[in-house]
């Protein structure tokens, strides 16, 4: 099962950003935009300003290795907010 980060729509993610439950956050980092689950994505107001803030950077990726060559930006943002696939 792959988890999608709430910030950015990665939807490749090993794990679950706040645990099976949804309550408890993992504390890993997205390898896409870098938010660490659990500190930067508690509020609605800190997912906005941690989204903005990583579009200022240009939507550059925390770990480059990890961006696919077919990778499309407006794409993965419209996993924002779904279910896990």
């Amino acid at each position: 099962m792959r988890y999608i980060c709430e910030i950015c729509g990665y939807a490749e993610l090993e794990y679950p950003p706040w645990g099976e439950d949804g309550k408890n956050p993992s504390y890993n980092i997205c390898p896409c935009c870098g938010v660490e689950f659990g500190y930067e994505d508690c509020t609605t107001e800190s997912k906005l300003k941690y989204f903005n803030k990583w579009a200022e950077s240009g939507y550059k990726w925390f770990k480059p290795e990890k961006k696919s060559k077919e990778w499309d930006l407006k794409k993965q943002l419209k996993n924002i907010n779904k279910t896990p696939k």
